[in-house]
């Protein structure tokens, strides 16, 4: 009886078969990829923009306390999370810091530590104490 079932053939699927299935997958990936590096590029750009209206946020609170601006960072609270370059648990695409304070004005900037399209230009974003952002460098 234990001879039937060891001799009986199972229906699947041969290595040849299932590497050919993962060639024509990673082929069709490759044609899809260049399409899609722009909606990348636009989506890590989200948290550029999120990160620069914390930090606005965070210097209108400290303007409204001290009636200046400041270009410390850790003075108004924000905690820069740590970068994707900085190692394995780094989560954070941008690099926040001021770039000018004064008793009136400042301006925030966001720029990119990782080249997103690869095509040697970092992304940076730009905010003032009037919440105008806008894309300084595009990537």
């Amino acid at each position: 009886m234990k001879r039937n079932i060891c001799a009986k053939k199972v229906a699947a699927y041969t290595l040849t078969e299932i590497l050919i299935v993962l060639v024509i997958i990673g082929i069709l990936v490759l044609l899809a990829l260049p399409n899609l590096m722009p909606l990348i590029t636009k989506a890590k750009s989200t948290e550029a923009k999120l990160q620069l209206e914390h930090v606005h946020t965070l210097e209108k609170n400290y303007f409204f306390e001290k009636s200046k601006y400041t270009s410390d960072l850790n003075e108004i609270g924000f905690v820069q999370e740590k970068l994707t370059t900085d190692g394995k648990d780094g989560r954070a695409n941008y690099r926040i810091e001021i770039v000018t304070s004064g008793p009136a004005a400042f301006v925030a900037r966001a720029t990119a530590v990782a080249d997103f399209n690869g095509n040697g230009t970092y992304n940076v974003w730009e905010i003032d104490q009037d919440k105008n952002l806008k894309e300084v460098t595009a990537d």
